[in-house]
């Protein structure tokens, strides 16, 4: 399996992680209070988008040829570091 591959299957394996963390978030948000509801299903949807963005990202890498790779490599990982911020402060509003 070359590097390319095995990152691949990495950032795949953390979407799915994510996304099942994402899945308890708004499963929690709908047992909220009406307003407390509302503010973490907002929080829930944007952590959707920037988990899409990093699916995007990940798709770019598997159609990149070899000479892009590293370029989307990177971008691929500021995406990543965006999504894990977010869900982390996301995380902690929960709480």
């Amino acid at each position: 399996m070359s590097n390319r591959e095995a990152y691949e299957q990495k950032l795949n394996a953390r979407l799915e992680e994510w996304q099942a963390e994402i899945d308890k978030l708004r499963a929690k948000a709908r047992k909220a209070e009406a307003d407390v509801r509302i503010e973490q299903e907002k929080e829930t949807e944007r952590m959707e988008a920037k988990r899409e963005e990093v699916r995007e990202k990940l798709k770019e890498l598997r159609e990149a040829g070899d000479d892009a790779w590293d370029d989307i490599q990177e971008g691929a990982e500021r995406a990543w570091q965006a999504f894990n911020d977010s869900f982390e402060k996301a995380r902690n509003r929960f709480k």
